[in-house]
């Protein structure tokens, strides 16, 4: 980058942030192996939430059965999930970062861009990190970057506390040799089918022709993986409210459910809370979609659109039972989630929208 008033983006990333803000009410946690997640109890069927850097030292981490985790590291601290305090502390974060007079956009309770236009980014990071620390007592990492993706990924490199600068200017000395699997917004999934091509690394996949993306991938998302090969993505940190697009609902089964009675029973209950989560929103659901996971740990999600968007409860019940009607037979499921996708306020009465790639 050249001298002089540059556009940044910088990307704040609590460190440890659900942990910490359980350390911080109990001090005596601190340098312990903590695991937050369900109602904090190892026996139950939950998934972990956060652990602390102790704890991930074992091997625990966010989405790991905390039945897992507690083999990993029988001594550890567990603790319930306390969302109020996090959702406050979360306000706490964000109402000091937009105190430093940046563009502050919100990705969730623990993260968040900061768009500037300044002639030294790692002042202004320093500057977030210490308004964070003095009005909460919790440590952040800043990833400073000249879009949100290299700004997003170079957070990686800082952590924890630290600051990282990641640009066009030393993408491919920092990135070039890594897997595609480093890339922020390519899964497992995703990095195998890259590999299939030959395409392991991330210069790899900045090299690969377009046309092969486009075939493996489609015309939209070929061009996006390859572009983000290349440390490619959008500068425009936006201030917007954030508008949820839709609403979710799901329950772990200490025991299994065994029988269509019971199936239809859960997806009726679940439905009918989201409709609530829904109606206080206003906006009709145009898409309902049921999330099952079948015994021992196989998830799969169905979903249907309907005819047209509905303001109506038993339109969006009889959706999701309908979606139940085709859980396989005979097979045992822990696991359901129901999610009602409304129609945005930008697009009135119809339902189609642009699919969303992550959080970008």
């Amino acid at each position: 980058m050249s001298d002089g008033a540059t556009p940044w983006v910088l990307h704040v990333d609590l460190d440890q942030f659900i942990a910490a803000v359980e350390i911080l009410r109990r001090p005596e946690l601190a340098g312990l192996p903590v695991v937050v997640g369900g109602r904090g109890d190892p026996t139950e069927r939950a998934v972990v939430a956060t652990a602390s850097y102790e704890a991930r030292a074992f091997g625990v981490g966010s989405g790991m059965p905390m039945k897992i985790a507690v083999r990993k590291v029988p001594d550890a601290v567990f603790l319930p999930v306390d969302a109020p305090a996090y959702e406050a502390a979360s306000e706490q974060v964000m109402a000091a970062l937009r105190d430093l007079g940046a563009v502050v956009e919100v990705l969730g309770w623990d993260e968040a861009f900061l768009g500037a236009v300044t002639e030294d980014p790692e002042a202004l990071a320093r500057r977030a990190q210490e308004a964070v620390l003095a009005s909460t007592e919790l440590h952040c990492t800043v990833g400073i970057g000249d879009n949100k993706v290299r700004a997003k990924i170079a957070t990686g490199f800082g952590k924890p506390r630290g600051i990282f600068r990641l640009t066009a200017e030393n993408w491919f000395e920092v990135m070039g040799e890594r897997p595609t699997r480093d890339l922020w917004g390519v899964g497992a999934k995703i990095s195998r089918r890259l590999a299939d091509h030959g395409i392991g690394t991330v210069a790899e996949l900045a090299a690969a022709p377009r046309e092969a993306l486009v075939a493996e991938f489609g015309p939209r998302m070929g061009v996006w993986y390859g572009e983000l090969g290349r440390g490619i993505g959008p500068a425009v940190v936006d201030d917007s409210p954030w508008i949820a697009r839709g609403h979710s609902r799901e329950t772990t089964y200490q025991h299994n459910l065994t029988t269509p009675a019971e199936v239809t029973a859960a997806v009726r209950e679940l439905a009918e809370q989201v409709f609530e989560d829904t109606a206080r929103e206003g906006r009709p659901v145009f898409r309902v979609t049921l999330k099952v996971r079948y015994a021992p740990f196989v998830t799969k999600a169905i979903g249907h659109k309907l005819t047209a968007p509905t303001n109506e409860r038993d339109d969006v019940v009889a959706a999701a039972v309908e979606l139940a009607g085709r859980i396989e037979a005979g097979r045992e499921i822990r696991l359901l989630g129901v999610r009602a996708e409304m129609v945005m306020p930008e697009e009135g009465d119809t339902a189609e929208r642009t699919p969303v790639r992550g959080r970008l």
